[in-house]
């Protein structure tokens, strides 16, 4: 379980392809705190540590999680989000994020207004996702609330901290993004759906 709140940034070192499986190994300031079995989340995706070495350390990414997300298109040199697991008993400060991203989504259109960033993403809505104004989403790792939400379109607003320290910097329209849809929400839209 995870806080959706950015650590550190990571830089891609290498990728080794293994049949389906991605073996990523990531450059980090939290390399020599993580151990092996423990679980961080790149971009928004759960994935265990395998090895760590010096300011290194290596996860492995199955097919199943190369074909829902947009670590299929890493390059080394490309920058993930980092976070790892939440410890019981602290404060929350984004929301529950369970590190199982539901779908992505593209940018597609990104304003600059009075210091801060506003994002637009659609999604495909065939899915079941929604988003709701004021509620919660997970854009690569990243907790956020929704300040505008449509027909498999949503935006959010970006503070100048966030944009600094996190991948946003880097998007562009037609950028890929992981989303994971706020849990309670899920829930909700899976009782609706079994009503009908």
């Amino acid at each position: 379980m995870f806080t959706g709140i950015i650590e550190s940034l990571g830089r891609v070192k290498q990728l080794d392809k293994d049949g389906g499986n991605l073996h990523i190994t990531i450059e980090s300031s939290l390399s020599g705190e993580l151990k092996i079995d423990q679980s961080v989340a790149h971009n928004g995706v759960c994935l265990t540590v395998v090895e760590t070495k010096g300011n290194t350390y290596r996860v492995t990414a199955i097919e199943e999680t190369l074909e829902k997300t947009n670590l299929s298109h890493l390059n080394a040199g490309d920058m993930v989000n980092l976070e790892r697991a939440m410890i019981m008993g602290s404060r929350l400060d984004g929301h529950l994020v369970q590190g199982h991203v539901d779908q992505t989504a593209i940018c597609t259109a990104i304003e600059e207004k009075d210091g801060s960033w506003f994002f637009t993403f659609t999604y495909d809505a065939g899915s079941g996702n929604v988003t709701i104004e004021k509620g919660s989403i997970t854009i690569d790792g990243v907790s956020l609330t929704v300040v505008n939400s449509g027909d498999a379109e949503f935006s959010v607003a970006i503070i100048p901290y966030t944009y600094e320290h996190t991948r946003f910097n880097t998007y562009r329209v037609g950028t890929e993004v992981n989303l994971e849809f706020d849990v309670i929400g899920k829930y909700v839209s899976r009782y609706m759906e079994l009503r009908k």
